[in-house]
């Protein structure tokens, strides 16, 4: 495991750790792009090998902006430097702003923020990286559930130039503005929405991936014309598939069930081919095998 650095490590200026909860593809992007805007960055995972992998993936993401020349080498470096990893919250005392980004369930984002509230500085800042799930209730075990606000990154955080900013019905103002301020600092631009379900983009994200799942299930066109057709009569950088490959079926599956839940409305039903492949393993990139086949890491569809 990465050489924890002492809390009173005098590298470390009042306000810049940051404490990531969940390892994994998104909370492994975020702790990168904040490494390189500058901020000491402990990336949390339930187990040891997950919390490596997670400072694993944020090395690769900022290889391959070296490699694109989007990143200097020695930023990298610097950045590496500056991520170790930690099991449980122990040491979520040390941070100024604690993000979690954890998976789309809304049980298991309370029962974080529960516990992470007696633990974390009470001045620190509160942020759900969720994309779907509303802020208010997320935060409404909390003692004080003006402190939590929803900062969405988009995956690959590196590359994405987006955040959605989401205040819950009590987040106050300042927590609000600090969110703000600790985006822009990333180098993001900051979309502000409403606390709704799933937002502005995963809202309209899921009609285009549920709509295009039915397409094939009814047997409109194959996958990879409706991946043609979107790209090229959308200018979309990758076709719905491709997409949902990225993100994870699986969870585009659970956004469109807190949709449903959220509106009752028939559009955001989930085209059962959907479900089917979350029941038969298949999630996308991450497991292998989605729409299409990824045999090996790194391989395009």
């Amino acid at each position: 495991m990465t050489e924890e650095r002492s809390v009173d490590d005098p590298r470390r200026s009042v306000g810049e750790r940051i404490f990531v909860i969940g390892a994994g593809l998104m909370g492994s992007g975020i702790a990168a792009q904040a490494a390189l805007a500058g901020y000491f960055v402990t990336l949390e995972d339930v187990n040891e090998e997950l919390a490596n992998r997670g400072r694993a993936n944020a090395l690769r993401a900022l290889d391959h902006q070296v490699r694109k020349g989007a990143v200097e080498a020695s930023a990298r470096d610097r950045a590496m430097e500056a991520i170790d990893v930690a099991i449980g919250f122990r040491r979520v005392a040390a941070a100024q702003i604690v993000l979690e980004a954890a998976p789309e369930n809304l049980a298991l984002k309370q029962g974080i923020f529960r516990e992470i509230e007696p633990l974390a500085s009470p001045t620190a800042l509160l942020a759900s990286n969720t994309s779907s799930l509303p802020i208010t209730s997320i935060a409404q075990s909390l003692a004080d559930p003006g402190r939590l606000v929803g900062v969405h990154f988009f995956n690959p955080v590196l590359q994405m130039p987006l955040v959605e900013l989401i205040p819950g019905r009590r987040t106050r103002p300042e927590v609000e503005a600090t969110a703000r301020a600790f985006a822009v600092r990333l180098g993001k631009t900051v979309v502000h929405a409403k606390d709704t379900p799933g937002f502005v983009t995963t809202r309209a994200l899921a009609v285009l991936v549920n709509e295009a799942a039915w397409m094939l299930y009814e047997g409109v066109a194959t996958r990879e014309d409706i991946d043609v057709a979107y790209r090229l009569g959308f200018h979309h950088p990758m076709g719905p598939f491709e997409l949902v490959d990225l993100v994870g079926i699986d969870t585009a599956v659970a956004i469109l069930d807190v949709l449903w839940d959220g509106f009752r409305d028939p559009k955001y039903r989930v085209c059962p081919l959907l479900r089917q492949m979350v029941h038969a393993g298949q999630l996308g990139r991450k497991s292998g095998e989605g729409f299409y086949s990824y045999p090996a890491a790194g391989s395009r569809p």
